[in-house]
């Protein structure tokens, strides 16, 4: 059972359009001169930020199921875009810092496209969620990269690099899994079915609920 809200305003929400509102901060602040901005404190700033965000993405899905009212159809269709655009953001500024290479963020960036499309098409024959992708190595990787700085003598640079081809590899895995519970649906006598067994569904649910 949900808790009511404490708040009026939709705090979901706005973790969301938060987390859209740092990418710009990610991307900008290595235009920064110099002469402003020491190159240390450039990666402090884009390594936090990305954490900041990333953080809010975990609270915002957590606050929407808790909460009644807080999970909305606007805040289903944003929340997973605003986490891509995020990752994809940090991808493209480390490519262009020459801390990562251009085919492990094109594997990373493709995947998400990939899966996503796949997503949305098998939601609507009621195979949503039938498989999940790890993202741990993804999400430490990037942090580590946008630091870059050795802390206590510790190669921060290298972790995150060594982690990053790990998340690639994952993410061919992620994706072959995606695809191998797709490919069956690509059937359209198999996809009539199960849409049809997904009616059936909801409809007994339904009157159950009536009677």
């Amino acid at each position: 059972m949900k808790l009511k809200p404490p708040f009026k305003i939709n705090v979901p929400m706005v973790l969301t359009w938060l987390r859209i509102a740092l990418i710009p901060v990610v991307l900008g602040v290595f235009y920064i001169p110099e002469t402003w901005l020491a190159p240390h404190w450039v990666n402090v700033i884009a390594c936090v930020t990305f954490v900041v965000a990333a953080v809010t993405d975990a609270l915002d899905g957590f606050l929407a199921r808790r909460y009644e009212g807080w999970a909305t159809r606007m805040g289903a269709f944003l929340d997973p875009i605003a986490d891509k655009l995020v990752v994809s953001a940090a991808l493209v500024a480390l490519v262009g810092l020459d801390r990562l290479d251009m085919a492990v963020a094109m594997i990373i960036i493709g995947r998400e496209i990939t899966v996503t499309g796949i997503r949305e098409w098998m939601a609507k024959i009621g195979e949503s969620g039938r498989v999940k992708a790890k993202t741990i190595a993804q999400m430490t990787a990037i942090p580590c990269l946008l630091w870059n700085d050795p802390i206590f003598g510790i190669d921060i640079a290298l972790i995150g690099t060594g982690l990053i081809w790990l998340a690639a590899v994952l993410t061919i895995y992620s994706m072959y899994v995606y695809l191998s519970a797709a490919v069956p649906f690509f059937d359209e006598e198999r996809a009539r079915r199960a849409a049809e067994r997904q009616a059936a569904v909801l409809k007994a649910s339904a009157e159950f609920k009536h009677h």
